[in-house]
């Protein structure tokens, strides 16, 4: 009797088991597997879960700005560059999207193919979106996005200071200058960390080009 029970609850688990593993992920498991390996420095397995998400729900590869940046995190910039115009046709207000465009054909063409392939956009009023676009098209230098993002106090000052940080040291990195680079991503993602998905984004960065970073000193804010 013993072994007979026993035998049978393992037939029902394996079946369990089996009718488990051959359930399709739904588009929001996807999704969220995708972004979790995304924040956990896995790039190349995160852009290719997108994959699977965009092949089950090809509608949806418009709104995914998070595959965007897992594409240019596995050094997939063609790809990237496709996600982030695809993009602009849903949001295109959003200076973040040409930035990131911006990088993925910086990597595949340089700074000045970059800027003549700027994206358009509208009117972001975040500080200091409307200066790292300069930034990227050649017409301000880093320390006009830095003293921009300067402009207010507390929480908003650390935010704005966050996301100057983040896309000036991306900007160093799309020029090759990696100390730069270095030194402001890791005040994104060390003095001016924010808990948001850029800030996040700055985080992951440090941590897969191994750069060290500081736990935030509140008293530096």
């Amino acid at each position: 009797m013993t072994n007979a029970y026993g035998f049978l609850l393992a037939t029902v688990a394996c079946g369990l088991w089996g009718a488990i593993c051959a359930a399709e992920p739904t588009p929001q498991e996807l999704f969220s597997e995708a972004v979790g390996l995304f924040f956990e420095a896995k790039p190349v397995e995160s852009a290719r879960v997108f994959d699977q998400l965009v092949v089950a729900v090809p509608a949806s590869e418009p709104d995914l700005w998070q595959r965007g940046l897992a594409l240019y995190y596995s050094d997939r910039f063609a790809d990237g560059q496709q996600q982030f115009e695809l993009h602009r046709t849903v949001n295109p207000s959003d200076v973040e999207n040409p930035a990131w465009h911006f990088l993925c054909v910086a990597k595949l063409e340089g700074i000045p193919a970059a800027r003549a392939k700027l994206l358009l956009v509208g009117e972001d009023p975040r500080v200091p979106m409307k200066e790292i676009l300069a930034l990227y098209a050649g017409k301000c230098e880093p320390e006009a996005v830095l003293a921009a993002a300067e402009k207010g106090e507390g929480e908003i000052r650390r935010n704005q200071l966050c996301y100057a940080h983040l896309y000036v040291g991306l900007y160093f990195e799309a020029s090759g200058n990696v100390a730069k680079a270095q030194e402001h991503m890791t005040q994104a993602a060390g003095t001016f960390r924010m808990d948001h998905a850029m800030g996040r984004v700055a985080v992951m960065h440090a941590k897969l080009r191994g750069w060290p970073v500081e736990e935030p000193d509140e008293a530096r804010q």
